[in-house]
């Protein structure tokens, strides 16, 4: 979960895919999942760690993408 957090945090910050990657912080397909929800309906929260992200994608989690949702599941969110 720490690391999808991370990922997710690092996402909603706009570093470069390569570097995210190279960080083994979550897979491409993970960051390309969540990135436009992330900054869609989190935007306002994205300096406010990393739990706080993670809340957002769930309150909102009707309206994210099913491949976000998915990515959500898989780490058991």
């Amino acid at each position: 979960m720490r690391k999808l957090l991370v990922a997710l945090t690092l996402l909603s910050a706009s570093l470069s895919t390569a570097a995210f990657a190279q960080a083994g912080r979550g897979t491409d397909a993970e960051q390309k999942a969540c990135t436009r929800d992330v900054q869609k309906f989190c935007r306002p929260v994205i300096d406010q760690g990393d739990f706080t992200i993670l809340a957002c994608l769930k309150e909102n989690r009707a309206k994210i993408s099913q491949a976000c949702d998915q990515v959500l599941k898989t780490h058991n969110q």
